[in-house]
């Protein structure tokens, strides 16, 4: 066996290799099954709800059970695939939440009479089984032969409905590939969405080839919408190998290559090979090696992509050429509603042609523009061209770009015009106290559906950090406040506890607080955490109108 499938492209870096790794979602078979007993115990024995609402018969309750895993499953599972590069941590919460306020509900429905056939879980939550066919439950693992024609097995079935097949978290082999073949070519003029995501993990670079090749040339021809090959480690000789698939396609409207090291050449394969692109709303490239040149040809992809509504190109080592070439291509993207160009090295140049882009998106509702080097001209720039577009804008994430309190005034005049903002993420810049107040100010008017606020490592002391969190406790829906990483006095951080007092929960940690950090002034005893006629005068800073 050899090293792994990311072998493939000798120019990819150890990075982006994927060797087996364990994840939390999805759960065993196992682990769903225990759930289910679980569940049947909180239905038919004595507790606080059962004595309120009345208990279920065991076989009554053990009905339900199945079917309130089921759905709670079906749940997590489609949260996770929209984030499919995650630990699956976050579908694990909403598992258990899921399962927890379906047995609530089913209590408070009481027992149904022996007339009553049908499962009292809700049935609009319930998911239809027939049109998704998924193998990628249960531990990460190889499937052989005899494995594969067993498990396929319902996809043979004359008359079947499936539309969606997922082989993702499953690493086909030859054998198992040459099994599947024929059963692929005989659905998939009825498939729509293709999800094969992480299915040659493990592979020798010549097998893992064949195998997309057979994948390949067993979907060729299908009219898809949706098309997953994430975390394969492609390369462009993956990429070519899966190209009778993806010169057959014209109607895609949603494409997933994360995490695939996809470099220049493959970049350039993309473009090359999928005839058109003309519906396609979703664009995700997560975590490549694209670079510069590999960022021009995706942005020719982006041009020809006129309804794209969520793009994603974060982590792809992408500098000022090539995010000036994709911020270019984005300004035909007037529908865009999700960008994320994260974790990349625009620099100031791409940031403002950035801008000119973002001041034409009305339905712009999450945008995440952190890490990206904008400095102050960049960011300013952003905010201006924002502060007159998205009106719905949701989340705003610009940390790690080194912000000033010089850019502040313009920052905060965008932010004030961002009533529907649910996250702010400003941490990792260099706000200081006389811009968080400033930014804090503008949040005091409205705001009311405002959640989460990051100004982590800020270099913030007792006078910005009493300010926002004074602002942000009074929000009606607030959950979550990140202030660590700062200068904040002892007594300061004494102080804004005491303002969450009453929602411990919501406050972050201030372990990687630096009482004693800050400017020279600061550290001698004379800052603002000690000296209040100088923190009294900051808290009135107010926002002033951009001349």
């Amino acid at each position: 066996m050899s090293a792994g499938f990311s072998e493939m492209d000798a120019t990819e870096s150890k990075s982006q290799r994927r060797p087996f790794s364990i994840k939390l979602w999805p759960p065993s078979q196992n682990t769903r099954q225990m759930l289910v007993v679980r569940v049947t115990d909180n239905l038919t024995t004595k507790s606080i709800f059962t004595q309120k609402y009345g208990s279920l018969s065991k076989e009554e309750a053990e009905e339900n059970a199945k079917k309130i895993e089921d759905v709670a499953f079906a749940t997590a599972n489609e949260h996770y695939e929209k984030e499919p590069d995650g630990d699956g941590s976050s579908a694990v919460q909403l598992y258990a939440k899921e399962c927890s306020k379906l047995i609530l509900e089913v209590l408070k429905r009481g027992p149904s009479s022996k007339d009553e056939k049908e499962v009292l879980v809700s049935e609009q939550v319930s998911v239809p089984h027939d049109t998704v066919f998924d193998i990628s439950k249960g531990a990460r693992s190889f499937i052989e032969a005899k494995e594969a024609g067993e498990t396929l097995e319902p996809l043979k079935e004359p008359g079947n409905s499936y539309t969606k097949i997922c082989f993702s978290n499953r690493s086909f082999g030859l054998e198992a590939a040459r099994v599947a073949e024929p059963i692929l070519a005989s659905i998939k003029n009825q498939l729509k969405e293709v999800d094969l995501s992480d299915f040659i993990a493990g592979r020798s670079e010549a097998e893992a080839i064949e195998v997309m090749n057979i994948f390949s040339t067993a979907l060729e021809g299908s009219i898809l919408k949706s098309l997953n090959l994430s975390n394969n480690a492609l390369g462009e000789k993956g990429v070519r190998a899966f190209g009778a698939l993806l010169r057959s396609q014209s109607c895609l409207e949603e494409l997933y290559l994360m995490n695939n090291g996809i470099s220049e050449e493959a970049a350039e394969a993309v473009c090359e090979l999928i005839p058109s692109t003309e519906k396609l709303r979703v664009l995700q490239f997560h975590n490549n090696m694209t670079g510069d040149k590999g960022a021009l040809a995706i942005s020719k992809v982006v041009k020809c992509s006129p309804l794209l509504e969520d793009f994603r190109c974060s982590s792809t080592r992408v500098g000022s050429e090539g995010g000036v070439a994709l911020s270019e291509a984005l300004d035909t993207c007037t529908h865009l509603k999700k960008l994320d160009l994260r974790d990349n090295m625009f620099g100031v140049e791409a940031g403002v042609a950035l801008s000119k882009a973002l001041s034409k998106y009305a339905g712009l509702t999450e945008v995440y523009l952190s890490y990206l080097n904008f400095e102050d001209e960049g960011a300013m720039a952003i905010a201006r061209a924002l502060k007159e577009s998205a009106p719905s804008l949701e989340v705003l994430d610009m940390a790690g770009n080194d912000i000033t309190a010089e850019a502040a005034p313009v920052v905060a005049a965008c932010i004030a015009e961002k009533q529907h903002l649910t996250k702010l993420n400003l941490a990792e810049n260099e706000l200081k106290d006389e811009g968080i107040i400033q930014i804090s100010k503008v949040l005091e008017e409205g705001h009311l559906q405002l959640k989460e606020v990051d100004m982590s490592i800020n270099s913030i002391g007792r006078a910005g950090a009493r300010v926002l969190a004074r602002v942000v406790v009074q929000k009606p829906e607030f959950k979550f406040l990140n202030i660590d990483g700062n200068f904040i006095s002892d007594e300061g951080i004494d102080e804004v506890k005491e303002m969450f007092e009453k929602f411990p929960d919501k406050l972050g940690s201030f372990d990687e607080n630096d009482p004693e950090g800050g400017d020279d002034e600061e550290e001698s005893g004379e800052g603002l955490g000690d000296e209040p006629e100088l923190e009294t005068e900051l808290e009135k800073l107010e926002v002033n109108k951009e001349e």
